[in-house]
């Protein structure tokens, strides 16, 4: 028997000495380990006193101690201040996380390769606060991003993208998440300031990977995977569209006669069948006189008495195969560092044609040519294919279940399931499946995204850096819709090609100096940019092609109606930035910043706009005077405030335009002539200038029990001033409308993040990402129009600035706020008095009458809600278990907005319908109203709440040991299994999916390996 020894010894913490309890104490190369008691000491049996043991505690750098014989052994951890000293991306530069003045908020996009995300916002969602990521669920994915709210009217919304130091003007989708190394988001005015008049919504910044120091190494990463519907939300079956349309012209022939769209073969015992055809004076086959009644086509009551029905949910809805495979190479060595990719994806929504594929590569070289002289190259390729042409799934409501696919043929498929279009011409339903069978499309887009680079390092700790940036893109739009088309026989066919290409470039000329002279550290950068954007694009357009329209897009001068366009379009833009980062005792943080930008598409008296900012740091745990607790690790104290602007509109928005125009002239001979003019059609205005966004922010920086918890907090403000609109004109001046600078829309917002490593434990760990964030907006002023304020006896008692009723803005209310008529219930069978007052009946939705006039008027809205959120919060958790597992899930949920709900309202009676309920006299419902509801004489829209909490993703990894790889030259090999969208919960939701307005979206089950040679 072998014989143990005891080691004992005490933990304790190298700034404070107070001891530490829950210190992981492991004999090295075993599973024998002990933890610290509540005074830190330990009591470890070892076999042999030349063992090593390891210390680990979350926020601590953990150590390897050989006993060399000792029995006594006490230790001494050091707090690992890694986090802290973590770079961030700021504009034109990098910072030190601990010397951060602005809100940032870094996502790690490598540690989140196990949950396999497939586009850039797959990374971003759930991992930022103040980030609202859309949903998109096509078969492309992605979705729109937005920083702190809405901060405009008009004007654009989405966040400036940075990728590698350069302004990238293309789309994320172009860029393969795989090469991604982490992305920063800039939401602050002190953070975004230096990109001046491009940054007021935020500033995505994405650093991509490099080459790393050792052998080069080879990594391929592939997956495949299926996509399903996340919510079956059907439609009525057959037998439940025959009830469903019986209560449908029951509803619509308000419910007289009872029984007269009732089966035949289902007559309560009370109705005989000489009554029940007596209704209408029918006489012959009872069946085929109740399929009339409910108003069948011919197809319809054939398909009907054969038993021959169609599930046109089954038709439109499928289970998506989605690919992506990719291989990296990748070495920094012999003072040369390169990183290449290449990569390709191809998907299949959950709708029948909707596809897209990408092929997508990238080039990062950086070499070093002498030891003042650094050059680069960072290029991006991408190929993306949407020429997909899905079905119309919506279209599956409108069409009956006893209708017909095809035409008698059996091949050609009919332009409506159940009705002849000439002898129906005002049908509502089409064939879902038509818009594949006939239209031919090529849509594709070619992108080429570089930037080339030079270091130089000048005398007294100067670099001199050259960036040029050119990027290409080639977009093809071939469109051919077929002469068989039923809708477009009589145009004979038609086509069309669009094609266009774009050249755009920036020069950078950066000037950096960084010096630390005893506790003071300077960081200063200057800049200057210019940048130039071209787009030439061609229309060309046909109809009516002889003979045939066989040949579409290729032979689009076979028709008989051309029409050719083209549009080039080119701006300028200029930039001079200086920035100041200043340190004290790395306690005292200084941030100052000035922008001056140009840009052409703004009027000629205000060319130029300027974007200062300011920041301040304090690392108040660094003073004598704060007695810091032992749980309380480091806080920081953030204050900022600057402007930026927003120049997100038409490149020709300030200037006249001119277009083509004839008119008849007739002479004093009386002949009359066609005339062709150059004419304006749009108004210019050469004081139009930058919409600019004022800034304050307060955050607060925390780490407790030893880095253990990561805490940041920020409250901000926000005003935007000189709102980019689209001013009304009177008919008068010949224009529809003016670019103009009018109004001001303010934003106030608090964001919490919270880091927590919840448990370090041999063979598990668990940590946790929280984020919580709030918006609120509001229309503070719009066009400064005035109009009286009147009291109940008529009098004129003030005045007050005029609302904008056709947009629904309203000064003092926000831009999403909702004002409509408020629906209170559904009108009931002891109601029927009062709901004819106001022409509708029970079953009907119930309105409020605020001012009880028997009229549905502006006086009587009110504002219901809001079309977003309230708040927002998110959660990640993960784990490491068991050596070579990997397991993490995430929450997202929005809380507090409301969207239309239109269903049940107006439906034609021979439609199909969702499995919803509906109010009849049996069933005298408060919540949904009778099929085919009448709204009366109010113009409304119905909302019901849509807050959800989604489990986002769930991923579970294993690494296989490397022990079992070394045979075959394997570095490291993972295998993977994620789900994307497993489930939400949504307690007023009734359609599809909450978060993507009552549309169908995605379930992915995806499966990959992850191998590094």
């Amino acid at each position: 028997m072998i014989q143990q020894q005891i080691v004992k010894g005490k933990v304790t913490d190298s700034r404070t000495g107070e001891a530490m309890p829950g210190v992981n104490i492991v004999v090295k190369g075993t599973n024998t380990g002990i933890t610290a008691d509540i005074d830190g000491n330990y009591s470890l049996p070892v076999t042999d006193l030349n063992d090593i043991l390891i210390f680990s505690f979350i926020g601590y750098i953990t150590q390897e101690i050989p006993l060399n014989g000792r029995t006594i052994l006490d230790i001494v951890l050091v707090s690992d201040m890694t986090a802290l000293d973590e770079v961030m991306v700021i504009g034109y530069g990098t910072m030190k996380k601990s010397n951060l003045t602005g809100s940032i908020s870094q996502v790690n996009a490598v540690k989140l390769e196990n949950e396999k995300p497939t586009n850039v916002q797959n990374i971003l969602r759930v991992n930022a606060p103040g980030l609202n990521v859309g949903f998109d669920a096509s078969a492309k994915g992605g979705g729109t991003l937005e920083v702190r709210g809405r901060k405009s009217l008009n004007a654009g919304r989405e966040p400036l993208y940075v990728v590698d130091g350069i302004i990238y003007f293309g789309e994320l989708s172009d860029i393969n998440p795989i090469d991604i190394a982490s992305i920063d988001i800039l939401k602050d005015a002190s953070s975004t300031a230096v990109f001046g008049a491009k940054a007021a919504n935020g500033v995505i910044v994405i650093t991509t990977k490099k080459g790393k120091t050792g052998k080069p190494v080879i990594n391929f990463n592939n997956s495949i995977g299926l996509s399903t519907m996340e919510v079956n939300q059907p439609i009525n079956s057959a037998e439940e569209h025959m009830i469903w349309r019986s209560d449908a012209l029951t509803s619509m022939n308000n419910y007289t006669q009872a029984y007269k769209f009732v089966d035949p073969r289902n007559l309560p015992s009370d109705v005989t069948l000489a009554e029940w055809l007596a209704y209408d004076n029918s006489s012959g086959d009872p069946l085929v006189v109740w399929l009339n009644r409910l108003n069948f086509r011919q197809v319809e009551l054939d398909n009907y008495l054969a038993g021959k029905s169609i599930n046109w949910y089954d038709k439109v809805f499928q289970n998506g195969l989605q690919q992506d495979y990719n291989i990296s190479i990748s070495n920094s060595a012999d003072k040369v560092s390169y990183y290449w990719s290449l990569g390709y994806q191809d998907n299949e929504g959950i709708i029948v044609g909707d596809e897209y594929s990408v092929i997508r590569s990238r080039l990062n070289l950086e070499a070093t040519v002498t030891d003042f002289l650094h050059v680069g190259l960072n290029t991006q390729f991408s190929y993306r294919d949407e020429s997909s042409v899905p079905v119309t799934w919506t279209e599956m409501v409108r069409c009956t279940p006893w209708g017909s696919e095809f035409k008698d043929d059996g091949v050609t498929l009919r332009y409506s399931p159940q009705d002849d279009p000439v002898a129906y011409p005002n049908t509502v339903s089409e064939n879902p499946l038509l818009p594949p069978a006939f239209t031919d499309r090529l849509k594709t887009y070619y992108t080429l995204n570089s930037s080339l680079y030079a270091k130089i390092n000048l005398p007294f700790e100067i670099t001199y850096q050259l960036n040029y940036t050119p990027n290409f893109e080639w977009y093809n739009y071939l469109n051919h819709i077929s002469a068989e088309h039923p809708v477009y026989t009589p145009y004979g066919g038609t086509a069309s090609r669009t094609q266009s290409m774009i050249f755009n470039w920036q020069v950078d000329n950066l000037i950096k100096w960084n010096k630390t002279f005893g506790d003071h550290m300077f960081d200063v950068t200057l800049l200057y940019n210019a940048e130039k954007y071209q787009n030439w694009q061609n229309v060309m357009s046909n109809t009516n092609f002889a003979p045939s329209d066989q040949l579409g897009y290729h032979n689009i001068g076979g028709g008989v109606n051309p029409l050719i366009s083209s549009i080039d379009e080119s701006s300028t833009g200029d930039a001079l930035m200086g920035r100041l980062n200043y340190t004290l005792k790395d306690r005292y943080l200084l941030t100052l910043s000035y922008r001056r930008d140009g840009y052409s598409a703004f009027g000629l008296s205000n060319p130029r706009a300027n974007f200062p900012a300011a920041a301040f740091g304090w690392v108040f745990s660094e003073e004598n005077f704060f007695k810091r607790p032992a749980w309380f690790t480091r806080g920081k104290l953030r204050l900022s405030y600057g402007v930026n602007g927003n120049r997100d509109i038409g490149r020709y928005s300030a200037i006249s335009r001119l277009t083509s125009g004839n008119y008849l002239n007739v002479t004093t001979s009386g002949s009359v002539l066609t005339v062709t003019t150059l004419e304006l059609y749009t108004m210019s205005n050469n004081d139009l200038r930058w919409e600019r966004t004022s800034s304050a922010n307060i955050g607060l920086d925390l780490q407790l029990f030893n880095n253990r918890l990561d805490v940041s907090l920020d409250v901000y403000k926000m005003s935007t001033t000189d709102l980019l609109v689209e001013r009304t004109l009177p008919t008068t001046t010949g224009f529809n409308y003016v670019m103009a600078n009018l109004g001001q829309v303010d934003n106030k917002g608090f964001e919490f993040s919270l880091n927590s490593r919840n448990m370090d434990r041999p063979n598990f760990s668990w940590s946790t990402y929280f984020s919580f964030s709030l918006n609120r907006n509001k229309i503070v002023s719009l066009y400064g129009d005035k109009e009286d304020i009147v009291d109940d006896q008529g009098n004129v008692i003030g005045q007050k600035e005029r609302d904008d009723i056709v947009n629904k803005w309203f000064i003092g209310h926000a831009i999403d706020e909702i004002w409509d008529l408020k629906v209170t219930g559904i009108w009931q069978l002891d109601e029927v008095d009062e709901a004819n007052r106001y022409g509708v009946r029970p079953g009907d939705y119930k309105v409020e009458d605020v001012n009880d006039d028997g009229l549905y008027t502006n006086e009587d809205r009110q504002f219901l809600g809001f079309r977003e959120p309230r708040f927002r919060w998110t959660m990640r958790n993960e784990f490491d278990f068991l050596k070579y597992f990997n397991c993490s899930f995430s929450l997202y949920s929005s809380w507090g907005q409301m969207a239309i709900f239109s269903y049940h309202v107006a439906y034609p009676d021979r439609t199909a319908s969702y499995d919803l309920p509906y109010w009849t006299p049996e069933n005298p419902i408060n919540n949904f109203p009778r099929i085919a509801a009448s709204k009366g004489g109010g113009t409304f829209e119905v909302y019901r709440k849509m807050s959800f909490i989604r489990l986002d993703n769930i991923a579970i990894s294993y690494s296989v040991p490397k022990s079992a790889l070394e045979k075959a030259k394997i570095e490291n090999m993972r295998v993977f299994f994620t789900t994307k969208n497993p489930g939400f919960y949504a307690p007023d939701s009734f359609l599809w999916d909450p978060e993507s307005n009552s549309t169908p979206t995605p379930r992915i089950f995806t499966l990959g390996i992850n191998l590094t040679l």
